[in-house]
């Protein structure tokens, strides 16, 4: 709902004398390279940035930044909600707020007639910020669907505050250091993507000859290493070596590190009941897990970036617990999140007898909606729910249907158009799935690639790691993929052209949306460009209830 608030003020601010980056929004729009919701969402970054001053949303919020009072005119409200709406920014803003539609269509309740009504008999300063999850540091999310562009934008994004910082050292609105965080041990699905970082061009966003300057002064380092190192004069954690090579941190500018949260800082840490952390035990594991995080604490102007921040787990909380720490040492500039799906059922609490609930993430400030990307450039999808069959006479007719219209499909660049077949277990896929399309419906074996992770029964080829993160290069000659519990979220292979879940539990419930965007990546800019998604009744069900 925020969002709805934000970029309308954001454009306004673009064209007002006091948008002094205005020749950086025209270079990225006449340079072409970035798509209208990565465009958009830079413009509503940098309107906070500089326009905001960097501040956390809760204080923007209680200043009336994204509500002035003239813009109360228009509404007929009696005298005293008038007289202190137009005095106190914070319900001002909790006004403009009640009356913002969220994505879903629906107003928060009957917020907007208990204020004109109350509003001088509340606190809406406490209220705003427990919106906003009573964090006192910046914290922005930006909401793209699959295959719009996040992780490019997470690189422009970082791009443009270096630009910002090498320009103007001393300004503390912009970062110097980058953390890219990987929450719920998705290393696995998640870290190839990002690695596109390295890969993203700053001239895409930023004019040369400063666009190769910068490419020269970042330097990557993805803390990936599982195992403790030997003993070192600096560090014994490996991936706290890694950190400790580019000390002296002080005068630190352009380092880019990617770690998995879960598996480098927070697999040794417990959440008490009061939501405090503490390590699980006093062992040399956990001081060496804490080397890690008390390094990153100490590294200076540093922006965090938290991909696919929407899962509500208890790692997440604890995430969030180790950011709020490091925030306390005042070294975090800001921390960005990305969700393709920023869905999450919250309550809030306005007095005791009213209570609102948002289906929205509340710190989302920019939002762009699925259905808009299909229209503008994913491949355009074709949903065939199949009631009537079981589950294996749906792969049947899914690959069957697949093979018929993109068999013989090869993109531009050579890639083959591929079918991801989800299977819910190992022995699924090695002793029903696999035989079956072996067996009855005869294709061949080397055109099938089986990927997961292996079990006593069946071990998994060696070779079938490489060959997954080959799949989208010219390379690859695999037409149909076998998965299970992989590829859910954060795969990117825009050459996936079709996904089958023929039964219940072919993937977790909340992720059917997720799983079945997967084929619509688009591969060739400006081309018309199709996908298919077979699904069984429940997951039908579930696509449709997650899509509304």
């Amino acid at each position: 709902m925020l969002d709805k608030l934000i970029l309308p003020k954001a454009k306004v601010w673009l064209q007002s004398p006091d948008c002094n980056v205005k020749s950086v929004i025209d270079y990225i729009e006449k340079a072409g390279y970035l798509r209208e919701p990565q465009r958009e969402a830079i413009e509503v970054y940098l309107f906070l940035k500089l326009a905001g001053q960097n501040r956390p949303l809760w204080r923007l919020f209680c200043e009336g930044f994204f509500a002035s009072a003239e813009d109360l005119s228009k509404f007929n409200i009696n005298q005293t909600a008038r007289e202190v709406l137009e005095r106190d920014g914070a319900a001002r803003s909790l006004f403009f707020w009640a009356r913002a539609q969220d994505a879903s269509g629906k107003r928060p309740g009957s917020l907007e007639n208990y204020l004109i009504n109350n509003v001088q008999h509340l606190d809406c300063g406490s209220i705003i910020k427990s919106f906003f999850y009573g964090v006192e540091y910046t914290d922005y999310l930006f909401s793209l669907p699959m295959g719009a562009g996040k992780t490019y934008l997470m690189a422009a994004l970082l791009y443009l505050d270096l630009y910002f910082a090498n320009n103007e050292p001393e300004n503390p609105l912009f970062a110097h250091n980058f953390l890219v965080l990987i929450p719920s041990g998705m290393k696995s699905s998640i870290l190839p993507s990002l690695k596109t970082i390295e890969r993203f061009e700053p001239h895409w966003v930023i004019p040369e000859p400063a666009a190769g300057n910068l490419k020269r002064l970042i330097k990557f380092e993805v803390l990936d290493q599982p195992r403790t190192a030997k003993r070192s004069n600096k560090a014994r954690n490996p991936n706290a070596q890694k950190l400790a090579q580019h000390q002296p941190f002080d005068s630190l500018m352009g380092l880019v590190a990617v770690v998995n949260a879960e598996k480098v800082i927070l697999d040794r840490l417990e959440l008490t009941q009061q939501l405090e952390l503490v390590e699980k035990t006093d062992d040399e594991k956990d001081k060496l897990a804490n080397e890690l995080r008390n390094l990153i604490g100490k590294i200076p102007n540093l922006q965090i970036h938290i991909d696919e921040v929407h899962h509500a787990t208890d790692s997440d909380v604890k995430l969030r617990q180790v950011v709020n720490n490091w925030s306390r040492g005042g070294t975090i500039n800001s921390v960005l999140g990305y969700s393709g799906t920023p869905y999450f059922s919250e309550k809030f609490e306005v007095t005791s007898d009213v209570k609102i609930e948002s289906s929205q993430i509340t710190n989302t400030v920019y939002y762009y909606p699925l259905t808009r990307a299909i229209k503008q450039f994913l491949k355009k999808p074709t949903v065939k729910p199949i009631s009537e069959l079981n589950s294996l006479e749906i792969v049947e007719r899914g690959v069957a249907e697949f093979l018929t219209e993109y068999g013989m499909k090869t993109y531009a660049g050579g890639t083959t158009a591929k079918l991801a077949i989800y299977c819910g277990t190992i022995e699924r896929l090695e002793e029903e799935i696999y035989p079956f399309l072996t067996g009855k419906m005869e294709v061949p074996a080397e055109d099938i690639l089986k990927f997961h992770k292996g079990n006593k029964a069946h071990k998994i080829d060696p070779k079938a790691a490489l060959e997954f993160a080959s799949l989208d290069t010219p390379l690859s000659h695999k037409r149909i993929v076998l998965l299970v519990q992989i590829g859910k979220e954060g795969w990117d292979c825009r050459s996936l052209t079709g996904v089958i879940l023929s039964q219940k539990g072919d993937c977790p419930t909340n992720m059917v949306l997720q799983t079945s965007c997967r084929p619509l990546r688009q591969v060739v800019k400006g081309d018309y460009e199709t996908a298919g998604v077979w699904l069984n009744a429940d997951n039908a069900k579930l696509l449709d209830k997650q899509l509304k």
